[in-house]
């Protein structure tokens, strides 16, 4: 799995503080919506050419480490 960490950051002062892809205002949510749209990985970097495939897999590793690290209350 690709080290997320390397690509995402979290600033309160940008996008309200949401995980954004760094050097970016472009959101996990955004890639991982455009992805669950349709949009293939290179279907995303012709239209946003900022974004490169490791980023944008690193948007899924950080979803991945999300779900995995959720914890159910009881």
């Amino acid at each position: 799995m690709i080290d997320y960490k390397q690509y995402i950051t979290i600033n309160a002062g940008i996008r309200f503080g949401k995980p954004i892809i760094i050097g970016t205002r472009i959101t996990v949510f955004d890639v991982l919506n455009w992805l669950a749209n349709g949009m293939t990985i290179n279907e995303i970097m012709e239209d946003f050419p900022e974004l490169n495939e490791n980023q944008i897999k690193a948007c899924l590793s950080y979803a991945a480490d999300r779900e995995h690290n959720i914890q159910i209350a009881s």
